[in-house]
């Protein structure tokens, strides 16, 4: 194997600008350029932020790693490493990475997060429902004349609703309004709890909606706080790509020089 070679195939050694011509060839090698161009930005971050990290923190996640996988025993720990093709050192060192990572979205995603909070807070909004859905107008038109002359929701979604959930009585759960479709969102956003909504023709079936509730979101929820950092820092690593001079050498071979005598 030559020391351009990166890859062996039936014997056969695979250099780098080979693995960048099938890339080419097969159009996925924009794909592949991206990932190694936000691996690259990141690891440059990690390396000039100078991101300490408290040796008691990662001991401390080793441990909870073992507890939770049930590799307490030393022995069992040292299989699973040799099967992950890891040393301790690696895993360690991975670890650490981790934190740094972490320490990393923070430094670039600290600022922003209130603002960008508010801006996609609508979006984030839940709202609790429950649904009777049917493949007619008819009788959707019918089932909604019963609701109104007090027929009992939950008995009118049991005995009529084609939704898997009817046996929950339609409730859907918590639905961020982002995910609703737009014709029922504009019915829903204002609606007061206990709000019948509809029927509704959404994909072909009709719907009747109940409005149970709604649940605002937080930043304090740290699910939510952490797909916002998430989403920002994915942001900044792009941003900081698109400032990346990129220069692929793809390594073609040259025709070769004709003879002497046809010059």
């Amino acid at each position: 194997m030559s020391s351009e070679s990166v890859l062996i195939f039936d014997n056969q050694p695979i250099s780098m600008p080979q693995v960048f011509r099938y890339l080419r060839d097969s159009r996925k090698l924009d794909g592949f350029i991206g990932d190694l161009a936000r691996q690259f930005v990141i690891e440059r971050s990690l390396q000039q932020g100078n991101l300490a990290v408290n040796p008691t923190a990662v001991e401390q996640s080793i441990i909870d790693f073992r507890l939770q996988q049930q590799l307490t025993d030393a022995a069992k720990f040292q299989t699973w490493l040799q099967e992950n093709n890891l040393t301790f050192e690696v895993f360690y060192s991975q670890i650490a990475n981790n934190f740094r990572f972490q320490q990393l979205k923070e430094t670039h995603t600290s600022e922003r997060i209130e603002s960008y909070f508010a801006e996609r807070k609508p979006y984030l909004n839940r709202a609790v429902i429950s649904r009777l859905i049917v493949d007619n107008a008819e009788l959707a038109d019918e089932l909604k004349s019963q609701l109104d002359e007090g027929a009992a929701f939950e008995q009118l979604v049991r005995d009529y609703s084609i939704t898997d959930d009817r046996i929950m009585n339609g409730m859907m759960g918590p639905v961020p309004l982002a995910r609703i479709p737009e014709v029922l969102r504009e019915k829903v956003e204002p609606a007061a709890p206990g709000t019948l909504v509809g029927p509704l023709e959404i994909e072909g079936r009709w719907g009747i909606f109940r409005i149970e509730g709604f649940l605002n979101a937080s930043l304090e929820d740290p699910q939510i706080r952490q797909t916002l950092q998430d989403e920002l820092f994915e942001q900044w690593v792009s941003e900081q790509v698109k400032q990346i001079p990129i220069q692929i050498q793809f390594g073609d071979p040259q025709p070769p020089e004709p003879p002497d005598d046809q010059q």
